[in-house]
């Protein structure tokens, strides 16, 4: 839970300017137009500094970046813990 609470907060305080708008954790970041390619970018920088995790290129899909469930799924994945 912490984890999903981590990126929410990111996603907040980058991309929403500190006004969370309530979206669910389920929801695209893409489709909902919260972050566009140059974001994912940003996101991918904090999950490897943040989590200590390196993110292969073929990775870098919506599968694992483009909801804060399918992200902190990849991350807790990546880092071997499930959680």
């Amino acid at each position: 839970m912490r984890l999903k609470s981590e990126i929410r907060g990111f996603v907040v305080e980058n991309f929403l300017y500190g006004k969370d708008d309530g979206f669910g954790d389920n929801i695209s970041f893409l489709e909902r137009g919260l972050i566009d390619s140059t974001g994912v970018l940003e996101l991918l920088a904090f999950v490897e500094t943040r989590y200590g995790v390196s993110v292969d290129d073929e990775e870098l899909i919506p599968d694992n970046f483009d909801s804060v469930d399918k992200l902190s799924d990849f991350i807790a994945r990546k880092a071997g813990n499930g959680n």
